[in-house]
């Protein structure tokens, strides 16, 4: 799953953001400070970047200006409520791959993100195939020997995590923090609901559950 990093410190664009996004089929996490953002932007646990100039510890700038000294190529896009060119320059320059001045739109935004990541090439992959089943990781869409299946955001999410890992179990506590990215009650069965939801559209006989260890799409 594609995992986006916003670095925003305005706690009501934060949670705009991350919902839209996760709504999406995205992977998200959220940081307020500025030395927090750098140190998981080193991990290289991100695809994208969204990166507010006005951090409190350390600014968007300096943040990026560190991450290309280090040689991270990570792919990152200025957020700020300066919209002047002298600062435009200055994130672009610095290694930036856009910048959006706020107020957004969140479709404008949505769509930079993915025009970013095709650019990068979405970490080498745009499409996951496997016995006959295959995603397009840039249209969002889903096809079985040819024939197209509508997805919800979320079942495509779930289905490009078995597609990652085809043949392998995959745990309950696995398919919760990689799709939903948050943990739920260990009661609830929200992923077998969604297995149920996708079973139906991709056939039965795809995804097996492995009794007491989770579920493998064969």
């Amino acid at each position: 799953m594609t995992s986006i990093l916003i670095a925003e410190d305005e706690t009501r664009i934060a949670a705009f953001v991350e919902k839209g996004l996760r709504a999406e089929g995205y992977s998200t996490r959220v940081v307020g400070h500025g030395l927090e953002a750098l140190e998981l932007a080193r991990t290289d646990s991100f695809d994208l970047l969204l990166l507010d100039v006005g951090l409190p510890g350390i600014d968007g700038f300096e943040v990026l200006r560190r991450l290309r000294a280090e040689g991270s190529e990570l792919v990152v896009i200025m957020l700020t409520a300066r919209d002047s060119a002298a600062d435009t320059v200055a994130g672009l320059d610095g290694g930036a791959a856009d910048y959006v001045a706020k107020p957004f739109r969140f479709d404008e935004l949505l769509a930079r993100i993915r025009s970013r990541l095709r650019d990068a090439g979405g970490r080498g992959e745009t499409a996951l195939e496997h016995d006959g089943l295959s995603l397009d990781l840039r249209t969002r869409r889903a096809t079985i020997a040819g024939r197209s299946v509508d997805l919800s955001a979320r079942e495509f999410a779930l289905a490009e995590e078995f597609l990652r890992h085809p043949e392998q179990v995959l745990s309950r506590e696995q398919l919760l923090s990689r799709v939903w990215g948050y943990d739920f009650d260990p009661g609830s069965n929200v992923v077998d609901v969604y297995v149920r939801y996708l079973r139906g559209k991709l056939g039965s006989e795809r995804i097996e559950t492995v009794r007491g260890m989770g579920y493998r799409l064969r």
